[in-house]
């Protein structure tokens, strides 16, 4: 396999013809029916390969509606424990790293953002085990560090996925900036982000579904930044079935 070279996280070759505005509907209700399921306690994987089979989705499109998709049991349980901007101020937040920078640096670069039923703004990336840092990267740490700083937190945990490679060097980016900055951020590479954030007091900020299934309390930070301040992100909503 060759080095990934690309200097953004932006759009997939396929994608303006995969998530045109004519394909919409159809995906819309592949995230619908998929969610159904979920709910009846049908296996994901078996569930997907039924929704995307019966609509001839690509390997991309079922990605996205796996993305978008939860039952209505869990998205009423997130919603339930989400906070809100305004509710999260003062408070210590720890942050999924991988799964928030990356986001944003697909919204800046121009790649496709998923809004799912939970309201969570999910990317198509994958990282596969290697990351490696894009032009938008530094504007991306910027970006969160600002509006982090406008609810004033206690403390910000930042956690990076120790197994995936790179990830030493991005936790040297995020402190380099918070120490430019005056940020009062710790920055931690872990075996395993998603437990310590699933039994954390502290408010997570993540679009993790396995993480928000656990997670006490939790902060739809990606919806924030990309709908305030990267409002001309591609984005698509499969939050509901209708238009």
């Amino acid at each position: 396999m060759s080095p990934d070279k690309r200097q953004h996280r932006g759009v997939h070759p396929s994608d303006r013809e995969l998530f045109g505005p004519e394909r919409l509907a159809v995906l819309r209700r592949a995230t619908h029916e998929l969610s159904w399921l979920l709910g009846r306690g049908y296996a994901n994987v078996a569930a997907l390969k039924l929704v995307g089979d019966c609509h001839g989705l690509t390997a991309r499109g079922r990605l996205a509606v796996s993305r978008a998709a939860c039952s209505d049991e869990q998205r009423e349980a997130r919603s339930s424990r989400a906070l809100s901007i305004e509710q999260a101020e003062g408070a210590s937040i720890i942050v999924d790293g991988f799964n928030l920078i990356i986001t944003v640096e697909a919204a800046m670069g121009g790649g496709l953002l998923i809004r799912g039923r939970d309201l969570c703004i999910r990317d198509l990336s994958s990282v596969h085990g290697s990351y490696r840092s894009v032009e938008e990267t530094g504007r991306a740490i910027r970006l969160v560090g600002e509006a982090l700083e406008t609810i004033n937190p206690a403390r910000v945990l930042w956690l990076l996925d120790r197994p995936v490679s790179n990830s030493g060097r991005l936790a040297q980016k995020i402190r380099a900036a918070a120490g430019e900055s005056g940020w009062p951020w710790t920055v931690e590479v872990a075996f395993n982000p998603d437990k310590l954030m699933q039994k954390a007091d502290a408010v997570v900020v993540t679009s993790d579904s396995v993480v928000l299934d656990a997670a006490a309390r939790w902060l739809n930070l990606n919806h924030h930044l990309v709908t305030r301040y990267l409002s001309d992100s591609w984005l698509i909503d499969l939050s509901s079935e209708g238009p």
